[in-house]
């Protein structure tokens, strides 16, 4: 963080950056800059409760104070920041005993009413950012990604009247909207991005690598890899979300069921419908359709072609 000492040059010329008629197409948005500067607080100075219909950047390089916001009121010392939206009424008084800096930024932003720009990924940001700008929490926080060093930067621009000086100076005004924004992320302003219910998620994924490879030999500890999980784990979760029901079980069900669909659309021989569905050979899953349903897969077949009920639910 910068200390106090760094500011001092814009103090020479108050106004550089306001005289600048600064108009920035960001995406879907024209901002224009109406007040750029660092300003004083003698101590004891008070401004009384007043409102804005742009946005103002309060940004505190030295001394102390204080800010309410509404109907809540908040110290501020070095390196804090708060935003002040449009309509947000607040009221600042500085340390009855210690002066208080502050560097500003007014800023108008309204939807342009010409051509999106075709550069969708900043067309996105400037949306995101501007969304994020209208919903901010009302409260200070720690300056934690430099956005204060950002007006020292125009500033010098200003200055200097370098090649480039006046994209540098816009550069940095979006850079102080940025940067503001992720200080409310750093302090947990905003809401949590969404997650996961991990267990159905890691369950439904299970089930879905075992549909699709349930033709090869497959064991608990394949789909187990496949999930970073152990599989004791793995197996605990089948007994929790599919009826207490153990991975080769559920294997057996999904073989099964394939089985029954070949037997009931097609004239493949046991041992062939065998090796497609991933039991060893045609005698074992002769054994173990029959211990399944109480009839062998030709029972089965026949019954389905004479129209008989079909007993077999499909996993």
């Amino acid at each position: 963080m910068n200390t106090s000492g760094d500011y001092e040059p814009m103090r020479e010329k108050p106004d550089a950056l306001e005289r600048l008629d600064l108009r920035i197409r960001w995406g879907a948005y024209d901002i224009r800059v109406l007040r750029f500067h660092l300003t004083r607080f003698p101590p004891g100075r008070t401004i009384a409760f007043h409102k804005h219909d742009e946005y103002e950047f309060h940004f505190i390089p030295k001394g102390r104070g204080k800010v309410i916001l509404v109907d809540k009121e908040y110290a501020l010392k070095p390196g804090q920041f708060y935003l002040t939206g449009p309509g947000v009424l607040h009221y600042q008084e500085a340390h009855p005993q210690e002066a208080m800096d502050e560097l500003c930024l007014h800023i108008d932003i309204r939807k342009s009413e010409e051509a999106v720009q075709e550069d969708a990924w900043e067309c996105a940001e400037a949306e995101a950012c501007i969304k994020k700008l209208a919903n901010l929490p009302l409260y200070p926080v720690q300056d934690l990604h430099g956005a204060m060093q950002r007006f020292l930067e125009a500033y010098e621009a200003c200055a200097a009247n370098f090649s480039g000086s006046y994209i540098t100076i816009k550069q940095n005004v979006i850079q102080i909207l940025l940067r503001a924004i992720r200080a409310y992320d750093s302090a947990g302003g905003i809401e949590q991005l969404p997650t996961k219910e991990m267990k159905s998620y890691r369950y439904d994924r299970a089930i879905a690598f075992m549909r699709a490879n349930f033709m090869h030999p497959l064991t608990l500890e394949d789909v187990a890899e496949m999930l970073l999980l152990s599989p004791r784990q793995l197996q605990r979760l089948f007994k929790e979300l599919h009826q207490g029901l153990t991975f080769t079980r559920i294997l057996e069900d999904i073989r099964l069921a394939h089985v029954c669909q070949e037997l009931r659309g097609g004239s493949s021989s046991i041992e062939q419908i065998a090796g497609r569905t991933g039991f060893a050979s045609g005698n074992y899953l002769h054994a173990v359709f029959r211990k399944r349903y109480g009839m062998t897969p030709s029972e089965y077949r026949q019954s389905n072609q004479l129209g008989g009920n079909n007993y077999v639910q499909n996993l």
